[in-house]
């Protein structure tokens, strides 16, 4: 018996060592590979934020490809997993300043320079300690391709983007509205707005001859414009452009008749005044009506000296305070005081966004969506699950133009100027720019970065060197992106389309979506709820092969997983049962050779046919993707069969034939399941008495 048998199995003193093997093979890195394989397999690693730490959620991830990596490698492909990290732009500015905050610090104020490397300091400690994180999951990831969002050569090919799209009339500067977050000072992307259902009061207020219906009567200042739905039968006398004078919060105003089919007949009276500065729907019929728009409330949710006395108040305040004052001009005609409906708050803070015209860099999402969409219908690109293709067709057929820009200091600057006197952007990424082009005015250089999206989206080809590396060559387009099922509109599909309009190609052939990691009553992980599973803790406990098999088995793709340390914990018994198990085959085994052509008996023959139609069975579906089966195969194959059955007749039946059969099926089992539990498979494998033997990483998949 090896003498490593002879104790029980233990992970943290084997996990670390038999990592530092792997990375010292080289075999992580394609080129390396024994037998120069020539067909690809290709995964770029969603870069991890490196803000913080893995949780339980980035353990899925790096579980579920190092899988699809391992067996692609041990099928004879050229794997490629390449990984990295994401500077996270928004995200990690607001982690820091939570750091500040601690510290009785603020970023406002602050040097635009001094922040920057502050928080790059801070993201490169992190970047550290989230690559060891990584490693302890066993990601067989090849280290030496590892990229940054912000390494110079991504920066360089993110300006070429877009400076090309700026070109090709594709990306625009303009007096748009935006959703704003007064907490923040930054504008965001519709994706980065969270919904909350809330009650609130409905106000029903009378605006000349109509009753109005809103639940925020704090913008209604400038309201000087009355709109109804043309085929509205209950406001027909009046007419497209008239004219009505009437008393309204701050005194007498001249109103205007506006038609739009836009209106929904069905809320309140049918009949609204808009803010057009404040609210997406109000902007588009200002738009299409060619009507002013009037700024009511500030960039810090303060109410403007239109609002006359209410000036300087925070709208929260201000509110009850407008009520009692229309009130006493008897033009409350009634409030509704549960009224359900849905409030756009910041995905971060939870501060109730602000809607604000702002002059900003917008992305036409059109054009771009058209040929995704072209794509994604002839079946170019598999999801999985499918049902994660009808809500993406749905979302791109539906698509609006993307704000890109961010009034955040962390991420990547965008290269242009804008003209201080007519607001025109212009890409300018030689920093030759001087003057306005448009109307030869004094330019200045934009202070705002990129939405982190806007780098993230064409990170597939950046990450292997577009246009001119052997790398791009070889792995582009790739063949899995495997990520969250929450990230199919935020990245996946902005991926797609930007890696259509560079590269011409889609960037990968498969998308599998995981769902979300819950907590063992089913519940989202929250530091709030103080029920947040830390992978690394269950791993220092149980194994980290453990942890991988537990998280795989029962996780169908794009269902949420609930996690329990109890399940963990079951799974650690497994790795013991293969531990022990091996010690009792290489006990009864001593000395003895397989022949080149093993005989087996009858009952020995059949149990040899029964692994061996196993294998294809579950090589189909590895082919497949689904991994969650597999496992659970050879879990049971593995306790149920091998251990508890042919173990058990073994000890009846000392013969040859049992022999081989016991060393035949071990070294088969191992190869099958080192893609689930690798750490504790490599381990047994180094004391298999086999000739000729690499590490069990880059040996053949069984078959």
């Amino acid at each position: 018996m090896h003498e490593k048998l002879k104790k029980p199995y233990d992970p943290q003193t084997t996990e670390e060592r038999i990592y530092k093997l792997w990375e010292e093979s080289g075999f992580f890195n394609p080129d390396n590979l024994p037998g120069n394989p020539t067909e690809p397999f290709t995964i770029i690693m969603p870069p991890a934020n490196a803000n913080g730490s893995l949780h339980a959620g980035h353990g899925l991830v790096m579980t579920i490809e190092d899988i699809m990596i391992r067996y692609k490698r041990m099928q004879g492909f050229k794997t490629l997993w390449l990984p990295g990290l994401d500077h996270a732009g928004f995200e990690t500015q607001v982690v820091y300043e939570k750091k500040l905050e601690k510290e009785g610090r603020t970023r406002f104020g602050m040097d635009k320079d001094t922040l920057y490397k502050e928080i790059l300091d801070f993201t490169l400690t992190n970047s550290k300690n989230i690559k060891e994180q990584i490693k302890k999951m066993g990601a067989s990831c090849d280290w030496s391709r590892e990229k940054f969002t912000l390494d110079v050569d991504v920066v360089k090919t993110v300006y070429q983007t877009f400076d090309r799209m700026y070109k090709d009339d594709l990306i625009y500067r303009g007096n748009r509205i935006v959703s704003w977050c007064s907490k923040h000072q930054t504008s965001f992307s519709d994706l980065e707005i969270k919904d909350e259902e809330r009650v609130d009061s409905l106000y029903y207020l009378k605006y000349g001859p109509f009753v109005i219906a809103t639940s925020r009567p704090e913008t209604k200042f400038g309201d000087k414009y009355v709109v109804m739905h043309p085929n509205d039968k209950r406001y027909a006398e009046y007419k497209e452009g008239q004219k009505i004078d009437l008393e309204w919060i701050n005194g007498p105003i001249t109103a205007t008749v506006i038609k739009d089919e836009a209106i929904d007949m069905e809320f309140g009276t049918g009949v609204m005044t808009i803010t057009p500065w404040h609210d997406v729907v109000d902007f588009e019929i200002a738009e299409r009506h060619n009507l002013d728009k009037e700024q009511i409330i500030d960039e810090f949710g303060k109410l403007l000296s239109i609002a006359g006395e209410f000036a300087g108040m925070k709208i929260n305040v201000a509110r009850p305070l407008i009520i009692e004052k229309l009130n006493k001009k008897g033009l409350v005609e009634k409030i509704e005081e549960k009224y359900k409906h849905i409030v756009r708050t910041c995905y971060k803070c939870g501060t109730v966004i602000e809607p604000q015209i702002k002059n900003q860099w917008f992305v036409k999402m059109k054009p771009l969506a058209e040929k995704a969409l072209k794509k994604i219908n002839n079946e170019e690109i598999k999801y999985i699950p499918e049902h994660f293709k009808k809500v993406t067709t749905y979302w791109l057929e539906n698509i609006m133009d993307w704000n890109i820009s961010r009034q955040i200091v962390w991420g990547i600057p965008i290269p242009a100027k804008i003209c201080i006197a007519c607001g025109h952007g212009m890409a300018d990424v030689e920093n030759k720019i001087t003057k306005c082009k448009k109307c030869d005015g004094e330019v200045i250089t934009d202070n705002d970065t990129f939405d982190t999206w806007f780098s993230s989206s064409q990170w597939p080809y950046i990450a292997l060197g577009y246009p001119e590396s052997e790398d791009y060559k070889t792995y582009y387009p790739t063949n899995v992106m495997e990520t969250a099922g929450d990230l199919v509109f935020f990245w996946v599909s902005r991926m797609i389309m930007m890696g259509l309009y560079v590269t011409g190609k889609i960037p990968f052939e498969t998308v599998y979506m995981h769902g979300m990691v819950l907590d063992a009553k089913g519940q989202k992980m929250s530091k709030s709820k103080a029920n947040v599973i830390d992978p690394l803790v269950l791993t220092e406990q149980f194994g980290t092969d453990a942890f991988r098999i537990g998280m795989v088995v029962g996780n169908t793709p794009g269902t949420s997983l609930a996690l329990s340390p109890d399940k963990i914990k079951g799974y650690k018994n497994f790795a013991n049962k293969i531990w022990n198990a091996t010690r009792f085959v290489l006990d009864n085994t001593k000395d003895f050779n397989i022949p080149e052509n093993p005989i087996y008996d009858e009952e020995d023959q059949k149990s040899d046919e029964e692994l061996k139609a196993l294998i294809k069975e579950i090589t189909k579906e590895m082919d497949e993707y689904k991994f969650y089966i597999v496992a659970e195969k050879l879990y049971h194959y593995f306790w149920h069969t091998f251990a508890d059955i042919i173990i058990e007749r073994s000890k009846k039946k000392n013969t040859d034939s049992t022999k081989m059969l016991l060393l035949s099926q071990l070294t088969t089992l191992l190869k099958a399941l080192h893609p689930f539990i690798p750490f504790v498979t490599e381990e047994i494998w180094s004391m298999m008495p086999i000739k000729n033997k690499n590490l069990l990483m880059v040996e053949k998949w069984p078959s």
